[in-house]
C-alpha cells in the first residue's frame, strides 16, 4: 500500500483540489455534472438530449458511453464479485461488433461536421446513445476483471462475463436504460445526468487506482475491500486533475462553460 507517511498528503491534495474544483464550477449538481462533461464531451446542443430546454451534460453519444460503463460495471459487481477473468472468447466477436458499430457511426457522424462530404446515413441522437451505451459495456468487461487482476491478493480467475446468458441480459438492461433516456422526462433524466457525469469519475478512479499499484509495485495486495479505499482515493484525485486541466484549457480557449456551437 502507499506509505502512511505520504496517505495524508494525498488526502489532503484531494481535498484541496476538490474545493478549488467545486468553487470555480458553475454551481449545482447539474453545474458540476456540466464541469466533468466539459472535459470530455464536446457538447454540442444539437447532438444532447434536453430536460426541457437545458442539455445533458454529456452529448447522447458519451451519456449512452458513460450510462453503459456504469451499468456493466454493477452488473458484473452484482453477478460476478471478484472475477478477473477476461469475457469468454466467445463473447468477443459480439463485443468487437459493439465496439465497430461505435467506430462507424461516430465516424459516420463526424463527417456531418464537413458540408458535402461523403457519409453513409444521415446520423440521429438515438444511433449516437445506442451505439455509446454498447461501447461502455465494452469498455466494463474489460475494465472490471483488470481491476480486480491488479487489487487484489485472492481473485477468482473465472470470465465476469461467462457466457451468451449474462451479455444477453447486460444488452437487455442496457436497451431498458435508452428507453429511459428516450423518454426525455426530467425526473428520469435528472439522475441519469448525475450518474452519467459520476461515471467519469468512477473509471477514471478505477484507470489511475490501477496505474498507482502497478508503478509502486504493490498489485495484488488487498485483501478486504475497505483496503481499496486509498487507491481509489489516489486515482480520484489523479482524475480531478485530468478533469481540472482539461477544464482550464478548455475555458482558456473558449471563454465559456457552454458546448462547441456549430456554425
Amino acid at each position: 500500500m502507499l506509505p502512511r507517511r505520504l496517505q495524508p498528503l494525498v488526502l489532503i491534495l484531494g481535498v484541496v483540489l476538490l474545493f478549488l474544483w467545486l468553487q470555480t464550477t458553475p454551481p449545482g449538481l447539474l453545474g458540476k455534472a456540466d464541469a466533468v462533461g466539459y472535459a470530455v464531451c464536446h457538447r454540442i446542443d444539437l447532438r444532447s438530449f434536453h430536460m426541457g430546454e437545458r442539455a445533458l451534460p454529456l452529448c447522447a453519444r458519451c451519456t449512452g458511453m458513460y450510462l453503459g460503463a456504469m451499468l456493466g460495471l454493477l452488473f458484473q459487481a452484482l453477478t460476478a464479485p471478484r472475477h478477473g477473468g477476461l469475457p469468454e472468447k466467445r463473447l468477443w466477436p459480439p463485443l468487437m461488433l459493439l465496439a465497430l458499430t461505435f467506430a462507424v457511426d461516430g465516424g459516420n457522424s463526424y463527417l456531418h461536421f464537413f458540408p458535402g462530404a461523403p457519409s453513409l446515413y444521415e446520423p440521429n441522437n438515438v444511433l449516437r446513445l445506442l451505439t455509446g451505451t454498447g461501447i461502455g459495456l465494452v469498455m466494463a468487461a474489460f475494465v472490471y476483471p483488470a481491476f480486480h487482476q491488479t487489487m487484489w491478493k485472492r481473485w477468482t480467475d473465472e470470465p465476469a462475463l461467462p457466457g451468451y446468458r449474462s451479455l444477453g441480459l447486460l444488452l437487455l438492461l442496457a436497451l431498458l436504460l435508452d428507453a429511459l433516456v428516450l423518454t426525455e422526462n426530467p425526473l428520469l433524466l435528472y439522475p441519469l445526468a448525475l450518474i452519467s457525469a459520476g461515471g467519469v469519475l468512477v473509471l477514471l478512479s478505477m484507470v489511475y487506482g490501477m496505474l498507482w499499484m502497478m508503478l509502486w509495485r504493490i498489485e495484488n495486495t488487498l485483501e478486504r475491500p475497505v483496503q481499496a479505499i486509498v487507491p481509489l482515493l489516489i486515482g480520484l484525485v489523479f482524475g480531478l486533475l485530468q478533469i481540472a486541466f482539461l477544464d482550464f484549457l478548455r475555458y482558456q480557449l473558449t471563454g465559456t462553460w457552454d458546448g462547441f456551437h456549430l456554425g
